[in-house]
């Protein structure tokens, strides 16, 4: 929709000298600012923007994606603590939202114009917006930079990022018959002999800041379409979508180093195969790996912090901590805050660790880390929350494949 500039007032000559005043006290001119608004509350999907999918924060991916494309500025507007804690660590400067502003019922575009005043009242100007959602976890920056550009470069006014697609689209008239939309139902010719369509995916929008704030829409003047990959185009609105995303993460993201200052590792079902003879007396025997004890070695050698960390109370994972040379916590219930503890005492940021998981316990220790990794054949719900899905399963080789690939970075 093309912005009626027709509705301006006419600009007095004192307005003018006002409007110089004020650009001579600005004191950075950034040409293009990336807005993620991010609410902390959300009622399909509980703290959505921070739910994890291939180990990092949706508002931390966003925020990511938008660092990615070369934005000068990222910013996200939020009411949320936590969420302004974990953007701030991916990069974004925090703009508070107001709470008339971050109800259910508040739109994106209310966020954004409060954003833009936010920063033009401490001295910053932007001539091109890219309105970012958190909620599009697979936002391709190479196709935001080329939008940005498109925008720069005076070929369009607003660009949304879309994929392409033949589906033949239906509708229901109001007794429910199906009716057809963008074909003959009659007629079903090949996908080669048929129009292709544009569906837009919602990751990002890229438009004039000026045009935005007249039309106060992201849809104006001159609008074209910033092609991305259908697999991209996932939006996060329920806990299945979330599911989705968490699989198309481990495809497509898979990373072959995994770069980190120090690894931490649960026992059983990690250096083990989860499984335990027990003998008469009620001992208990399990079967670990050579591999994964010369991997340890290697870790150990390079001078890279390690520890495992149990629930098991058995003194076999002490006995085996003690045959590798690494501390070890065992009979620990709390994962998440021993980890906490351990970390805080080594001056170690919890970004920078890897954790080796295989159950629901260790969940808790895998979301406060930067790179939580699971072993092949580890419980759905960790293999749905993991970075990195190794490919050796627990016991087999799977702690010296982690090693491998966090020296290998």
């Amino acid at each position: 929709m093309a912005a009626d500039r027709s509705r301006r007032a006419p600009t007095s000559r004192a307005g003018v000298a006002g409007d110089t005043r004020k650009m001579r006290t600005m004191t950075t001119v950034s040409k293009t600012v990336a807005i993620i608004p991010a609410r902390g509350g959300s009622k399909q999907v509980p703290r959505k923007n921070v739910q994890r999918v291939g180990g990092v924060p949706l508002v931390a991916r966003a925020v990511r994606a938008a660092v990615a494309a070369g934005v000068d500025l990222v910013v996200v507007s939020t009411d949320d603590t936590e969420i302004a804690e974990i953007a701030t660590a991916a990069g974004a400067r925090i703009i508070h939202r107001p709470a008339e502003i971050s109800g259910d019922t508040a739109t994106s575009e209310s966020a954004i114009l409060h954003a833009l005043d936010a920063l033009e009242a401490d001295g910053e100007r932007f001539e091109i917006v890219a309105f970012l959602q958190a909620t599009s976890p697979f936002i391709p920056s190479d196709a935001l930079a080329a939008a940005v550009d498109e925008v720069r470069a005076d070929r369009a006014d607003s660009v949304f990022s879309a994929y392409e697609t033949y589906g033949f689209l239906w509708r229901r008239d109001a007794a429910g018959l199906a009716l057809a939309i963008n074909h003959d139902a009659a007629h079903r010719p090949r996908r080669q002999d048929r129009e292709p369509h544009h569906l837009e995916t919602g990751a990002f929008y890229v438009f004039r800041a000026e045009g935005f704030r007249e039309s106060r829409h992201r849809f104006f003047g001159r609008t074209r379409i910033a092609e991305v990959p259908e697999w991209t185009a996932i939006e996060i609105d329920d806990e299945q979508q979330l599911r989705v995303a968490r699989a198309l993460a481990a495809l497509h993201e898979a990373p072959a180093s995994i770069p980190v200052r120090a690894v931490v590792t649960d026992f059983d079902g990690v250096h083990t195969d989860d499984t335990a003879i027990i003998d008469a007396d009620g001992g208990e025997r399990v079967r670990v790996s050579r591999e994964d004890g010369m991997g340890v070695a290697l870790l150990r050698r390079a001078g890279v912090p390690m520890l495992i960390l149990s629930t098991e109370v058995n003194p076999v994972v002490r006995a085996r901590a003690d045959k590798l040379r690494v501390p070890v916590l065992h009979g620990i219930d709390d994962k998440e805050t021993a980890l906490r503890t351990w970390a805080q005492d080594n001056d170690l940021p919890l970004a920078d660790i890897a954790y080796l998981g295989n159950d629901v316990n260790d969940l808790p220790a895998m979301r406060i880390v930067g790179w939580p990794v699971a072993v092949a054949d580890a419980h759905p719900l960790v293999l749905e929350e993991a970075r990195v899905v190794l490919q050796r399963r627990g016991g087999a080789g799977a702690v010296r494949e982690l090693v491998e690939r966090v020296l290998s970075s």
